[in-house]
């Protein structure tokens, strides 16, 4: 059964950055359509980001484009979550997340089946 470790969380200034890592044991992270959640206190998990299983296509929640950015590595069965520009409103426990193919547009926690156990993530004004 796959299994998910994430890693990378902290406490940061407001205006900082973090990455973040996921990575995949068990099986090729290639196999799976892989996706990042956020979920603050008392909130839903919000959805950050999705990327099929080449990786060929991503797609990224409005309310990150362009400060969040996630890449794989193959070679270390891993993928990464870029965070630029946090704000305290950016503190939550972080997520990834993986489903079979076929990937389509995964954008809902209930479209993943196999979960990490998430990073925690505090921004300080």
């Amino acid at each position: 059964q796959v299994q998910l470790v994430e890693s990378g969380g902290g406490s940061v200034q407001s205006g900082g950055s973090l990455r973040l890592s996921c990575t995949v044991y068990g099986y090729a992270y290639s196999s799976y359509c892989m996706g990042w959640f956020r979920q603050a206190p008392g909130k839903e998990r919000e959805w950050i980001a999705s990327i099929d299983s080449d990786g060929s296509t991503i797609y990224y929640s409005d309310s990150v484009k362009g400060s969040r950015t996630t890449s794989p590595d193959n070679a270390k069965n891993t993928l990464y979550l870029q965070m630029d520009r946090l704000q305290p409103e950016h503190t939550a426990m972080y997520y990834c997340a993986a489903d079979s193919p076929p990937c389509g547009v995964l954008i809902r926690a209930s479209d993943y089946n196999y979960w990490g156990q998430g990073t925690q993530v505090t921004v300080s004004s």
